[in-house]
């Protein structure tokens, strides 16, 4: 425990702030705010408005973002250990989770700092629940690599997981994620598009990755979108099986990109992985 000379006690609070709707906030949040001596937060500007919505007066600020978390480690693990309350918040939601503050409680932790966490808004449980799914059991990815191999495993790696997979992306490359997953998870594996949670246009969209590509032609994506795509609900097709399909297919008279057509919908695979099968066997 930080004790300093005084016989204050040192504390530092991760609180879950809200995601949009500012009657989230629970009072035990509230009060976390109201007494900070310090708050570390990704964005001064932003924390400030916060601060001001609730007509609380705010205590210093520390920027603790990607770029500047790890030279901000020790000044807040000092602050504790001197009997202030420190409280860490993100823009919206938990810190930590695909977001800023994983290395401060680690810190913390380590210099023998008391961490208390106040729970808050989650955008991967509100999109969780409002997706329907049955989520017993789920996963989350956050934010996958921009691009390259990493993007290409990550991405590889959900069309034969069995768990509910929660995905973050910024409005700009939603259409892209979208296209990737439908490439990779065919058409039919149903997905949940949820967007502006807990604001005042808030949408969840639900359906097979096929139409979702379309939905999301439809407007420009506004907002910060969550993505909860539904389990494998058994283990990938294997290739041999997709060969003997189109074998047969093929037989019947119809033509490769008939066939291709046809096996790709029996068996909810992307197009893609079933053409590349027929090009591989000469298929005519």
């Amino acid at each position: 425990m930080s004790v300093d000379a005084n016989g204050r006690v040192g504390v530092l609070r991760v609180v879950g702030t809200p995601i949009g709707n500012l009657g989230d906030l629970s009072p035990r949040g509230r009060a976390a705010l109201e007494q900070a001596d310090l708050v570390a937060c990704e964005d001064t500007r932003r924390t400030g408005r916060l601060y001001s919505a609730l007509g609380i007066a705010s205590p210093r600020f520390v920027v603790v973002n990607d770029h500047t978390e790890a030279d901000a480690l020790d000044g807040l693990v000092r602050a504790a250990q001197a009997g202030r309350d420190v409280v860490l918040v993100s823009d919206a939601g938990m810190p930590a989770v695909s977001d800023p503050g994983a290395r401060v409680v680690d810190a913390a932790r380590r210099a023998g700092v008391p961490v208390e966490v106040v729970p808050g808004p989650s955008a991967v449980l509100t999109a969780l629940v409002s997706a329907g799914f049955v989520a017993d059991r789920f996963c989350f990815e956050g934010f996958l690599p921009r691009k390259g191999a990493a993007r290409s495993q990550r991405i590889a790696a959900l069309a034969s997981e069995q768990r509910v997979a929660v995905l973050f992306e910024a409005p700009h490359r939603v259409r892209r994620l979208a296209d990737d997953l439908l490439a990779v998870l065919g058409p039919s594996r149903v997905v949940a598009v949820c967007r502006e949670l807990t604001k005042l246009h808030e949408e969840t969209w639900r359906g097979g990755l096929g139409d979702a590509v379309e939905h999301l032609a439809e407007r420009e994506p506004r907002g910060e979108y969550v993505l909860v795509v539904e389990g494998a609900s058994e283990l990938p097709v294997e290739d041999d099986r997709l060969r003997e399909a189109l074998a047969a297919t093929l037989a019947s008279g119809g033509s490769r990109r008939d066939a291709v057509d046809e096996v790709a919908a029996t068996f909810g695979v992307a197009r893609r992985r079933v053409y590349e099968l027929a090009l591989d066997e000469g298929g005519a």
